[in-house]
């Protein structure tokens, strides 16, 4: 009887130490990779605030989610992507708004009008979120900036997302159906981009950026297997920087979870316009004062 009582032990013991030790890996990718992407602005807290947010009171938050038009692991090129999040967990929901890539707006730290995108290729994050701030008049607390070619590499570590297709086209090599759609992460990136075959053009491709982004939040919420944390934190770590720490990153998502579950997508939205040679997207102030007004709301700002 000792005999087979002793190698039971010993199995559990091997499979018991095997999760201590992947765990004790996870730990230490995770402390890694946090370190990694974490790239702070040059401020403590937005000037709009004028203090920390509270998360542990469960404050409600803003980030901007930068999409970077660039290639390899540089993070340098302009925002292809400008996406504000605000987050209320007192009423359990998430606003997500696009601002075109060409909106007319000042350019905060230059003092000049241009598209809204170059603030990024001038200056950074830094720059864009400043030029965000001023353009919608709310406090951006934290930002996420994303390689757009690296991000295709999450989706994959994902194992692909979800999306409902409006209408059938092709891109980069890809045929997308109307309907329901399961993508992987280099179809992800191609149907993200395509503009051209949209009548909405950068308004569409707007719509379908928002939709890769919420896929992706709902996917990593719902992460069925933790096998798959060592490749998404690979993936992480070669296309993400933000200027959260690990223990902030613990902490909003243990306070603010339960928003991820009631998303709404927004979109500013106007003409377009040639302005000394260039094309320019043209927002009414009281589009972005309408918007403004909602956002402040949502982060029950006064």
């Amino acid at each position: 009887m000792k005999k087979p009582l002793i190698i039971a032990a010993i199995v559990f013991g091997v499979g018991f130490l095997s999760i201590i030790g992947y765990g004790l890996y996870l730990y230490m990718s995770v402390n890694s990779t946090a370190s990694e992407i974490h790239e702070p602005l040059d401020r403590e807290f937005s000037e709009k605030r004028g203090a920390q947010v509270d998360v542990e009171g469960k404050q409600p938050m803003s980030f901007l989610l930068a999409g970077v038009d660039s290639t390899g692991e540089t993070h340098a090129g302009r925002s292809d992507t400008i996406i504000v999040l605000t987050v209320n967990p007192n009423d359990k929901s998430i606003k997500m708004v696009s601002i075109p890539r060409d909106t007319r707006t000042e350019i905060v730290g230059r003092g000049t009008i241009e598209k809204i995108n170059h603030a990024y290729a001038y200056g950074g994050v830094q720059m864009t979120v400043d030029t965000v701030e001023n353009f919608l008049n709310i406090p951006i607390d934290h930002y996420v900036s994303i390689n757009m070619e690296g991000f295709k590499g999450i989706v994959d570590a994902l194992g692909g997302v979800n999306v409902n297709n409006e209408f059938a086209f092709n891109s980069g090599g890809h045929e997308f159906g109307e309907g329901p759609l399961f993508l992987n992460g280099e179809e992800a990136l191609a149907y993200s981009r395509m503009r051209k075959q949209d009548a909405r053009g950068d308004f569409g491709r707007n719509d379908r950026q928002r939709q890769i982004v919420e896929a992706v939040i709902k996917e990593g919420a719902q992460l069925s297997s933790i096998t798959k944390a060592g490749s998404i934190l690979d993936a992480v770590g070669e296309s993400v920087r933000t200027d959260l720490t690990l223990s902030e990153m613990w902490a909003i998502q243990s306070n603010y979870k339960e928003a991820g579950g009631n998303v709404e997508q927004l979109a500013l939205v106007g003409p377009s316009q040639r302005i000394d040679g260039l094309s320019y997207v043209v927002i009414s102030d009281e589009d972005r004062n309408n918007m403004t007004q909602l956002l402040r709301e949502h982060l029950e700002l006064d």
